[in-house]
């Protein structure tokens, strides 16, 4: 079953692929409408797009889809209930795919509620209380992006067709534009886990490794990037400044986070939520087709760099602290050579693929009028980026094997080799490819010496806090007193998991403990239904003594009503 998806997705992913080629060559687009039925004379039509941007990033999604599910067949080998597991995985992938084709608001909402429902399913997969609590977290941060896209598909009405690819270029000054445009930037930030919706990336780690692989490369956080991207025209200036600050200042603070973390999902899954704030900066700074290009490198890196480790997670018999791993090289060697490779691109080690894309953007952004604040928190977010990433060279790589003395480490998983073996040629080559393809004309980067050499700059200054922040107490310094308290706030992502669960819930949830006590359990309870069972029950006590004949209350009863003869 693995291997029939897996390949089917395979050839998918290459007839795309090559689509892509042809109709970035020939400049084509084309829109198909198939007719669904009609209600009332009115046409109910599903419509598609292909067009060389939304067919590229099909092939990424299908490609690296059917690495997973090659991969997952080892992974979930265990799993009593493994074939629901790869229907939720291809409901997903369908999903982002109809999301991906789609220039109707309609049919994009199916596939946003699509990936968010099936992305609750495999949140709470392992069915535990942890695992519940973060799927509900997600769900709920996701649903605030849904109802902002039902209120554009509402303010669409005022166009008379949902299609909104008709209408970017010619009404991006109306006031109806404005309004949806806004809406769009809330649902993309949700789901694309920008502040203040960041807390439910990390959470969603409860997930079965395979699953994050594919959420954090290419479907369900890339989502909102790929709606910008469709939307990118009609948005306005002030619109832009605002969500330029709120994503370089995510890259800062996932990067902070970054470098506090120990468990090994969540650092990754940090290091993801830095590269969606690189690329919304990005695209807020006015250039898509830079932001498209790094969607597409990330992709293919950090989808191996899950995949490798899922493995050591596997071998580490389900730990992720990275305490407990050291000297993996020996045990894990091709492993260990993927992960440094995809850790390397991450950072934009030249020449790997993220090399192309980071480097590029870094560039452009220097070239940009800017103000201080933004050319001070990018650059510190690049060195941040690359010190965790060495943090983790360090970690799994130096030192003495920290886990079990009997713990066989070795690469016995045929499948889940191949699924990453399959991976690495792109991480290695597709950045230059990429580069070739979508740029037609080179960008020309003219920059004095200094802030050409900033970027390498802010590189060794994060390889080196990132091997030596074990040695220096550079965070401990005698004037930072409270620094248990500053590492957990920089630790925690600036308090926002707390804010965003105990925050929202504490009031509400006192309240309805108060209202249990005084009225449920109190005065509405007291004259309410217990009282009038108390007094059903008097009643019916009092009748049953009245009809068990007793001579004493016969006699009663009959002085009683002699003396109301005589009376009356």
């Amino acid at each position: 079953m693995f291997f029939v998806y897996s390949s089917m997705f395979m050839v998918a992913s290459i007839l795309f692929f090559i689509m892509s080629l042809l109709f970035m060559n020939l400049g084509l687009v084309y829109m198909f409408e198939y007719d669904l039925f009609v209600l009332n004379s009115s046409l109910v039509c599903m419509t598609l797009l292909l067009d060389w941007i939304s067919l590229l990033f099909s092939s990424f999604v299908l490609f690296i889809s059917s690495m997973v599910i090659m991969y997952s067949g080892e992974y979930m080998y265990e799993d009593l209930k493994i074939t629901r597991f790869v229907m939720l995985v291809v409901m997903f992938v369908f999903s982002m795919l109809l999301l991906i084709l789609s220039p109707n608001l309609i049919s994009i909402l199916l596939g946003w509620d699509g990936l968010g429902l099936v992305s609750y399913c495999l949140v709470i997969y392992y069915q535990n209380i942890k695992s519940y609590g973060a799927g509900m977290l997600t769900a709920l941060s996701n649903r605030i992006g849904d109802v902002a896209l039902l209120m554009a598909i509402a303010w669409m009405l005022n166009y008379g067709s949902w299609n909104y690819i008709f209408y970017l270029d010619d009404f991006n000054e109306s006031d109806s534009m404005i309004i949806i445009s806004w809406l769009i930037v809330l649902a993309a930030f949700t789901k694309s886990a920008q502040i203040p919706f960041s807390s439910w990336l990390p959470a969603a780690m409860a997930a079965p490794t395979p699953v994050s692989s594919l959420v954090h490369s290419s479907t369900l956080v890339t989502a909102g990037v790929y709606l910008l991207i469709r939307f990118s025209n009609c948005f306005s200036e002030g619109l832009m400044m605002i969500c330029l600050l709120i994503s370089v200042l995510t890259m800062f603070m996932s990067g902070l986070g970054a470098n506090y973390e120990y468990d090994l999902k969540k650092i990754i899954a940090l290091s993801t939520l830095s590269q969606l704030g690189l690329m919304m900066s990005i695209l807020m700074m006015g250039d898509w087709n830079l932001a498209f290009f790094h969607l597409l490198t990330h992709a293919l890196f950090k989808a191996l760099l899950f995949m490798c480790a899922g493995n050591v997670i596997h071998m580490m018999m389900n730990y992720q602290d990275i305490r407990f791993l050291g000297c993996l090289g020996s045990g894990l060697p091709l492993t260990m050579i993927y992960f440094n490779i995809c850790n390397l691109s991450l950072c934009g080690l030249p020449f790997l693929s993220g090399f192309y894309s980071k480097d590029l953007i870094v560039e452009f952004m220097s070239m940009n009028y800017l103000n201080i604040l933004i050319y001070i928190i990018f650059y510190i977010s690049i060195g941040l980026t690359v010190s965790y990433s060495f943090r983790l060279v360090y970690y799994s790589f130096l030192g003495n094997f920290n886990f079990l003395s009997l713990s066989g480490m070795k690469e016995e998983f045929k499948y889940m080799m191949k699924g990453m073996s399959g991976l690495i040629y792109f991480v290695v080559f597709m950045g230059s490819v990429l580069s070739w393809l979508i740029f037609n004309i080179p960008y020309i980067i003219i920059l004095p010496k200094v802030m050409k050499v900033m970027t390498l700059i802010m590189i060794l200054i994060g390889v080196f806090v990132g091997i030596n922040s074990f040695n220096i107490n550079m965070f401990k310094i005698s004037f930072f007193l409270k620094y248990k308290l500053i590492s957990s706030f920089l630790g925690s992502m600036w308090n926002m998991p707390l804010i965003f669960t105990l925050g929202l819930n504490k009031v509400p949830v006192k309240m309805g403990k108060s209202v249990f006590k005084l009225l449920d359990h109190g005065w509405t309870e007291f004259y309410g239904a217990r009282k009038i069972n108390y007094l059903l029950i008097m009643g019916g006590k009092w009748f049953q003594f009245l009809s068990f004949n007793s001579i004493k209350m016969f006699f009663i009863l009959m002085v009683v009503w002699l003396f109301i003869i005589f009376f009356i």
